[in-house]
């Protein structure tokens, strides 16, 4: 009798290990993944710029598609398509393709075009064009939608000729401009640096097709088929290649800068006063060597640090990074503080803000700097 008990409660043992096992397992495997929307532009009857006789639609759709091919090979990620054949897309379609997707990136590749021997790569983000180039490289792209059917009525009566109607464009992708902004300046430095390609900066415009969705997104023009040299490279498997392995390469790095920033475990930690006073904590959090700001912008625009420019926040800082600057508010070893300071920053309307942290003034991952005993303070 002893031994049935026994053997029937070592069963049941046996049924629950397999059981938390197989719930671990399937809890791992049904992590989100990283949703990447990749964009080849122009397509099907519409070949894009013909620049010494190339086509923009497929040298966009053969880079598209190698980022894709590599990103599906690692589990972190999800690639969608908004085509991966010679197929006509409609600009509208495209980001509902992504909003759909509920994608976390959206990435469209282009080829740009000009009337003189123009080279370089640059990449958008949507935004008010700061001069004339900008606006008629976004009028180049935008014109697409003229070749569609019913245009008028998917587009609202948008006039892709229309300084005013592209200012219409911007609010909605307001709130995703400083990560869109991030990962711009990701791609420009990995082609300047890498691959020596000359780099025409970051900038913004009014694009359609960014307007369309709904996520940190960026428009990338890997160069000029107009001019001799750089159209043959862009032509050629070895560029479409390097090109792609740049983007590749940049869309991770800013997928690691995300899990860095925001999904870091909180530690426990004492409760915050409710005061007035933001200094005012029970218990101080402090690490030693490691100082915590709140990141509220990011932007390749120098802007003084002053509270009028920053909603009324003082305590700022900035460091530039290569093309691009990044704006702090907030300078402290105490997490609790910090995690105040981050409340007062979104109060103030920084809703996408987060905490960060530096080691002997470079920034590290704040997982790391959290992992710092502090049992000695």
């Amino acid at each position: 009798m002893k031994k049935k008990i026994i053997y029937s409660a070592l069963s049941m043992l046996l049924v629950f290990i397999l059981s938390a096992f197989s719930m671990s397992f399937d809890n791992t495997s049904n992590k989100k993944k990283f949703v990447v929307v990749l964009d080849a532009g122009h397509g099907g009857h519409d070949p894009g710029n013909r620049g010494n006789g190339y086509k923009e639609k497929d040298i966009a759709l053969k880079v598209v598609l190698a980022v894709g091919k590599a990103l599906e090979k690692d589990d972190r990620f999800k690639v969608v398509y908004t085509r991966d054949t010679d197929t006509f897309i409609e600009l509208h379609e495209r980001g509902k393709i992504a909003n759909k997707a509920k994608a976390d990136l959206f990435v469209s590749v282009h080829c740009n075009s000009h009337r003189s021997q123009a080279y370089g790569t640059e990449t958008f983000v949507l935004g008010l064009h700061a001069n004339d180039e900008n606006f008629n490289v976004a009028k180049n792209e935008n014109s697409v939608i003229l070749l569609e059917d019913n245009y008028e009525a998917n587009y609202d009566g948008f006039d892709p000729n229309s300084p005013e109607s592209i200012i219409g464009l911007i609010l909605s992708q307001e709130e995703y401009l400083d990560q869109s902004l991030v990962l711009a300046s990701f791609v420009q430095n990995r082609f300047n640096k890498t691959l020596k390609r000359k780099s025409r900066g970051v900038k913004q415009a009014g694009f359609v097709v960014l307007h369309q969705t709904y996520m940190p997104s960026v428009l990338i023009e890997l160069g000029f088929l107009t001019n001799n040299k750089e159209g043959k490279y862009l032509n050629s498997k070895k560029g479409q290649e390097e090109m792609a392995k740049s983007i590749i390469t940049s869309i991770i790095d800013y997928k690691e800068s995300l899990d860095a920033a925001y999904y870091v475990p909180e530690p426990e930690i004492p409760e915050i006063i409710s005061n007035d006073s933001i200094t005012q904590v029970v218990g101080e959090q402090l690490y030693d060597g490691i100082t915590f700001k709140v990141q509220i912008a990011a932007g390749s625009n120098d802007i003084e640090l002053e509270p009028r420019n920053f909603n009324g926040l003082d305590q700022l800082s900035k460091i530039q990074f290569d093309q691009l600057y990044k704006y702090y508010f907030g300078s402290t070893s105490n997490y609790n503080l910090i995690k105040e300071l981050k409340d007062v920053a979104v109060g103030k309307g920084y809703a996408s803000c987060f905490v960060v942290a530096f080691k002997n003034n470079e920034i590290i991952p704040l997982t790391e700097a959290l992992k710092i005993d502090t049992s000695s303070n």
